[in-house]
């Protein structure tokens, strides 16, 4: 898995999962397991990767320099 998610990226994605979590004490009943959806942004933002922007071939990851073949 080649990685497709940048630095400003994981930020938010881990962000939005630790406020996603916190409904699961906020949130009254069956409501409240919503929360768990937060788990996800924060995987693909440790993993570094994600499956969404592999099937729309975005990614946030900064662009790097190719070297020529050659090159040391």
């Amino acid at each position: 898995m080649k990685p497709n998610v940048g630095a400003f990226d994981r930020g938010l994605r881990v962000a939005a999962g630790i406020a996603l979590l916190s409904l699961l004490f906020f949130l009254d009943g069956n409501a409240r397991w919503l929360g768990l959806i937060g788990i996800v942004p924060l995987v693909t933002a440790a993993a570094g990767w994600c499956p969404a922007y592999t099937i729309f071939g975005i990614s946030s990851c900064a662009r790097q320099h190719d070297t020529p073949r050659g090159a040391a």
